[in-house]
């Protein structure tokens, strides 16, 4: 796992209609959006914060975790407004002994149902195996959450199984998870035509 390329300088990430970019604190309104609204979390372990300052501490802490090499918060912003968030898709877990990372990925509710979350996991998976050079990348999904389960099987994610009652998540108790993997010999086979696999990526 090269993590030069995750914390010497924060990564922007460019796809077809999203760029992929640090949070900061003029995105303190769009960010109060997503963390306020209790249905984005309803199947995520974050209990919604309805306070505006603690949010911009929040938004302080990002900025903390990456300087601390402990989390990667990118915002989702559509090239065609690069000033509104629309999401945040995150890395952390980096597990540098089996060279693993996990993600997680949630959109402001306006923007559901626009391919949107797709889009952005396909660009942070490709970074993290082209250039990271990360061996596996995994989530864990609650069983009822089948948007995101459709996200992650759409790039290529496996399902692996569920952990019953395994977990501790703020605001859920103890939940059941699915977890998700893939792994980078698996995402060059999708994408290399040589070896006889279609690649479901556009």
């Amino acid at each position: 796992m090269n993590t030069h390329h995750l914390f010497s300088q924060f990564p922007v990430l460019v796809s077809e209609h999203l760029t992929l970019q640090k949070i900061e604190e003029r995105h303190l309104e769009e960010v109060f959006g997503i963390y306020s609204n209790d249905t984005v979390f309803e199947y995520c372990g974050i209990i919604p914060k309805h306070n505006k300052a603690t949010v911009a501490t929040m938004i302080g802490h990002f900025e903390r975790d990456f300087h601390k090499k402990s989390r990667l918060k990118w915002g989702i912003f559509a090239n065609n407004d690069k000033d509104t968030l629309v999401g945040i898709i995150e890395a952390f877990d980096f597990n540098q002994k089996v060279d693993m990372i996990t993600i997680g990925y949630f959109l402001a509710e306006a923007h559901w149902g626009k391919g949107l979350a797709s889009e952005a996991v396909s660009r942070v998976v490709r970074f993290l195996f082209q250039e990271v050079e990360v061996n596996r990348i995994q989530a864990e999904v609650m069983p009822a959450n089948e948007v995101s389960k459709r996200v992650l099987l759409k790039n290529g994610f496996k399902y692996e199984g569920t952990l019953r009652q395994a977990t501790l998540w703020s605001g859920k108790g103890i939940v059941d998870v699915e977890i998700y993997g893939l792994l980078q010999e698996e995402y060059k086979k999708e994408r290399n035509p040589d070896l006889g696999v279609a690649s479901s990526r556009v």
